[in-house]
């Protein structure tokens, strides 16, 4: 086979859709858009959302409440998902993402308390709830505060 002798397979290619070129084309006169109105126009088009004139359901509906540009979006973990970390370890949010514990760090770690804590580890994140604070010292390791 040489370079001259190269071809795409059947149907691969496929003749442009010529509108407006007679009536012998398939798409003539009208090129598709049919009768008169707005949208046969050249530029004619509603924008989304526009109903007709009608009031549209963005301007029915009420608005209600805002939302905070400024709120923190924390991860939460459970002191029982930290017993798949060896013992010893020092627990940051990096090595929890690295393990595979969580998948986003987003503003930081909150450690909540549910669950048993059986291994003795050094736990950093942005909060603790107090039942996950005592978990982890009673089991000899130590919350710290990022």
């Amino acid at each position: 086979m040489k370079l001259h002798e190269l071809s795409p397979s059947d149907g691969a290619k496929k003749k442009a859709f010529r509108v407006g070129r007679g009536h012998g084309s398939g798409n003539g006169k009208t090129s598709g858009k049919g009768q008169k109105g707005q949208k046969a126009r050249s530029g004619g088009h509603v924008r989304p959302g526009f109903e007709g004139g009608q009031m549209p359901i963005y301007r029915r509906l009420p608005k209600r409440g805002f939302t905070n540009i400024f709120a923190k979006k924390y991860t939460s973990i459970n002191v029982e998902e930290l017993n798949k970390l060896e013992n010893g370890a020092e627990v940051t949010a990096e090595t929890l993402k690295e393990s595979g514990i969580i998948k986003k760090i987003n503003d930081g770690i909150v450690i909540l308390g549910r669950g048993e804590l059986n291994k003795k580890l050094t736990v950093k994140a942005k909060r603790f709830s107090k039942s996950a604070e005592e978990k982890i010292n009673a089991a000899g390791g130590k919350a710290e505060v990022i």
